[in-house]
């Protein structure tokens, strides 16, 4: 099979929870006995140049007749028209990561032109998939759930206090740091540290800003952290914080609940399913309404000033931990969506 994938996949400078499914399915398909033919595409995608799209249909035209080709979604959406130039002669399936025309409508044709060319979409979650149905008309039946893995991690040992807050996210708009910021100065009473940790370069304005905030000073920016210095950030937090105004899923959820972190997120979109539930059914999170500073302010409120509460949250994240799924699951849903592909031009 053939993979389209966006060309920082591997860039260590530009971690993201998409390029991180990607290595990990293409991975986790290899492992299974697949051979994998990685196509990675440099541009500025969603929105890539005239010079992108060309070198795209080039890259397309020299797949062989039937070829089972993967095409990362944020390709995709920007690519609607090279990919259904070649419905017909190619078997497409697409990851979806996230619905772009729900963020931006000048995406939205191109996106519902490649979603149906394909034969299958692949989605990271029960919302997504829902959303994706319900925005383009896509076939129920194409459209499948790979949910992402996650690695087991050891148990961060959290501190009495509570006070070690953490947001993994690319510092921008939608991610929400400026509602976190806005709540923070609200506290400012309280002994807190928070660390936001994501790439800087997506919107320097908006960085710009939160160094600016009343709160500013009291938020470190370390910019993306990978590898061992990201494990080093979890264990040494006590609660992740991710005041998405949206997210398809988000993967920083599980990574945090792996190590036992509670959660402090939004109930919006695919959040809440990565919160998921301990066995016993308690919520291992707080939940507030997105974009809403006051609610943000009172829960991290709760947080540092209620040990029952921190003690509650720490119990059900533990439980939590235990339930959470691998990626070699994730591969094995996503490998039996393309050999029913590979077999027949329509899945079912």
């Amino acid at each position: 099979m053939h993979v389209v994938l966006p060309g920082d996949i591997d860039d260590p400078a530009a971690p993201s929870g998409g390029n991180r499914y990607d290595r990990r399915l293409c991975d986790g398909l290899a492992a299974l006995g697949w051979t994998v033919h990685e196509h990675a595409v440099p541009g500025a995608w969603p929105r890539p140049s005239g010079t992108v799209l060309a070198a795209l249909a080039q890259r397309l035209d020299t797949l062989p007749e039937g070829a089972l080709i993967l095409v990362d979604g944020l390709v995709a959406a920007g690519a609607g028209d090279a990919l259904a130039a070649h419905a017909d002669r190619l078997r497409l399936v697409l990851l979806a990561h996230m619905v772009f025309g729900d963020e931006a409508a000048d995406l939205r044709i191109q996106e519902g032109r490649a979603l149906r060319a394909a034969s299958a979409v692949l989605t990271v979650s029960r919302w997504c998939r829902t959303r994706l149905i319900e925005r383009y008309a896509l076939p129920p039946a194409r459209v499948h759930v790979a949910t992402p893995g996650v690695d087991a991690a050891p148990a961060a040992p959290g501190s009495a206090s509570g006070s070690r807050l953490l947001c993994v996210a690319a510092l921008a708009p939608h991610k929400g740091q400026d509602v976190l910021a806005d709540a923070l100065s609200r506290l400012d009473e309280l002994p807190w540290t928070c660390t936001c940790a994501g790439p800087l370069d997506r919107d320097p304005a908006f960085v710009t800003a939160l160094r600016a905030h009343p709160a500013g000073p009291r938020i470190a920016l370390p910019g993306p952290l990978t590898g061992a210095a990201l494990d080093a950030a979890y264990a040494d937090a006590d609660l992740l914080v991710l005041p998405s105004r949206g997210e398809s899923y988000g993967m920083v959820v599980t990574e945090a609940l792996a190590r036992g972190l509670p959660v402090l997120t939004c109930d919006v979109a695919g959040l809440p399913e990565a919160v998921g539930r301990a066995p016993d059914g308690s919520l291992p999170a707080l939940l507030v309404p997105p974009g809403d500073p006051a609610a943000l302010a009172a829960a991290l409120r709760r947080w540092l000033t209620e040990p029952p509460l921190r003690d509650e949250l720490r119990r059900s994240a533990r439980s939590r931990r235990d339930t959470l799924s691998g990626w070699e699951g994730t591969a094995r849903r996503a490998a039996a969506v393309l050999s029913v592909v590979a077999m027949t031009r329509e899945a079912t």
